[in-house]
């Protein structure tokens, strides 16, 4: 595969978001050439390996945040990846097998971290890193979420900011994974987060596709938060 397999998940997703109808034949052709990278080189943790052009180029996340290290880039492709199949549910032996041996290969990751930080079990890596591990667990992947999240919803309090953001988490991609926690730390991180939210609303321009995608997921959390 030479195209790059984070254009292939956002096209995906983005009609997902949307509710726009996938023919099942695309989703299923999509699916297989996801898991054609599970476990390759460059691979996260034997999640589903970025492209070659996904490295040169970096990736951006479903909201436009830019991800330029290699690492992020395998890291959040690979959550990403494991995420959108778990959603889209194709059933087929192929994609069911390489999806198992990826959550197996990120929970045996997961331990190791959690025996260096026990106190963080809910944060991974780094700001967005993290987002996008919330993302998967949010979907019915890995272990049990409710303690990683709790966990993580008292990291995220933690780094607040005077401007109703967060320290070290991108605004829009972090609204995002909040919006499909069904917590009440994550309810009350948007809702702490919703003056920020509507300024930025307000303040948004264009119609290109982050514009759009950053709109729709500000309204969401705007609802969420209540």
């Amino acid at each position: 595969m030479t195209r790059s397999l984070a254009a292939i998940v956002d096209r995906i997703e983005e009609n997902r978001f949307f509710g726009r109808e996938v023919p099942a034949s695309v989703l299923l052709s999509a699916a297989r050439e996801i898991v054609s990278r599970q476990g390759l080189p460059g691979s996260y943790a034997g999640m589903f390996a970025p492209t070659g052009l996904d490295f040169r180029c970096g990736i951006r996340v479903f909201t436009g945040e830019a991800v330029r290290s290699g690492a992020a880039t395998a890291h959040i492709l690979g959550e990403e990846c494991c995420r959108l199949l778990l959603k889209l549910g194709v059933k087929d032996r192929l994609v069911s097998a390489a999806l198992a041996r990826a959550e197996a290969e990120m929970l045996e990751r997961l331990s190791s971290w959690d025996r260096l930080h026990a106190e963080r079990t809910g944060f991974h890596c780094c700001g967005i890193c993290t987002a996008s591990f919330w993302r998967h667990l949010a979907a019915g992947g890995l272990d049990s979420p409710g303690p990683r999240f709790r966990n993580g919803m008292r990291v995220l309090a933690s780094l607040r900011t005077g401007s109703g953001r967060w320290k070290r988490f991108p605004f829009f991609y972090t609204l995002l994974a909040l919006t499909e926690i069904d917590l009440p730390g994550a309810r009350e991180e948007l809702r702490w987060a919703a003056p920020a939210a509507e300024r930025s609303l307000k303040a948004l321009r264009g119609a290109g596709r982050y514009a759009q995608r950053r709109r729709a997921v500000l309204e969401r959390a705007l609802v969420r938060a209540g």
